[in-house]
């Protein structure tokens, strides 16, 4: 049983509405593949439609209300993905929608914990939002139940604990040079050179592009742009700052090349950024 004492709430009420999270860690062997659970229930006072920028994490979650997401290939024209879906490593901003209220649990995976976890290669789901209930294990409708009758938090997490520590036990291992690379790109913010992960893996970059792609859905440079692309995020979001020196400390060549991949990943320009924030780290109006 998840500790009641290492949950941490947030509650927060703005215009929009109010929003709860409650946030607790995996089990200690699960640590270096989920970040963190994040229970959750907003509320607001009409529907609501929000931008997801480009992560470096695999979003998984389990809806205990509907909800509408669409990935970057199939930006808000399609009808979308509804309630329970996992989100693979995407190089655009998703957009999620609800009616009005939206609760349940969102799990964030590190790439290669995704790669054990939901025991596929994550090209199947890149750039793609997919309904859980079509990848290989899960049995939403009785997962959804059983977390929603569990007690409290701590059981809800407990749960699936248990769940994902038997889906690591039978899990594919991501090759060790594959977890090498994402080690340096993670370590470097996106700024280490491709030539140079092909040098450390003593593959060919044709090699190292091909596994990558196999092992966390996209290619080393887009990656390492999205991992860049955050770092600038974490930058933004500090202590106040230029543009062009977030610009340089993120590693961008120059203030149209961080405004030229910012948009693309964003979907937005950084100037327009801040105003776009909406709260309780909600994403970027839609």
């Amino acid at each position: 049983m998840v500790p009641t004492d290492t949950l941490h709430v947030t509650r927060h009420t703005s215009a929009l509405g109010s929003m709860e999270t409650v946030a607790g860690p995996p089990h200690p062997a699960l640590a270096s593949l989920i970040d963190a659970y994040r229970g959750y229930d907003e509320h607001t006072l009409a529907p609501l439609r929000r931008r997801e920028p480009a992560t470096g994490s695999i979003t998984l979650v389990i809806g205990f209300a509907p909800v509408r997401v669409w990935s970057p290939r199939e930006p808000g024209y399609g009808p979308g993905t509804t309630g329970s879906f996992v989100a693979g490593l995407h190089d655009g901003p998703a957009l999620v929608e609800h009616d009005g209220h939206q609760a349940g649990i969102q799990l964030d995976l590190t790439p290669l914990g995704a790669y054990t976890l939901l025991g596929l290669p994550l090209a199947e789901i890149a750039d793609r939002a997919v309904h859980l209930d079509d990848l290989p294990g899960w049995d939403v409708d009785a997962l959804v139940d059983r977390l929603r009758s569990a007690p409290d938090w701590p059981a809800r997490f407990a749960h699936l604990d248990e769940i994902l520590l038997r889906r690591r036990e039978r899990g594919p291992v991501p090759l060790p040079e594959v977890v090498r690379c994402w080690e340096l790109m993670v370590a470097s913010a996106g700024r280490v050179e491709i030539a140079a992960l092909a040098r450390e893996t003593g593959w060919s970059r044709r090699h190292l592009g091909a596994r990558f792609r196999e092992t966390l859905g996209l290619p080393p440079k887009t990656v390492a742009r999205v991992l860049r692309f955050r770092h600038a995020i974490e930058l933004l979001d500090g202590e106040p700052r230029s543009r062009a020196r977030i610009a340089a400390e993120a590693g961008y060549y120059d203030q149209a090349h961080f405004n030229r991949d910012f948009k693309m990943l964003a979907g937005c320009t950084p100037g327009a950024y801040p105003a776009a924030r909406m709260p309780a780290g909600g994403g970027l109006a839609g």
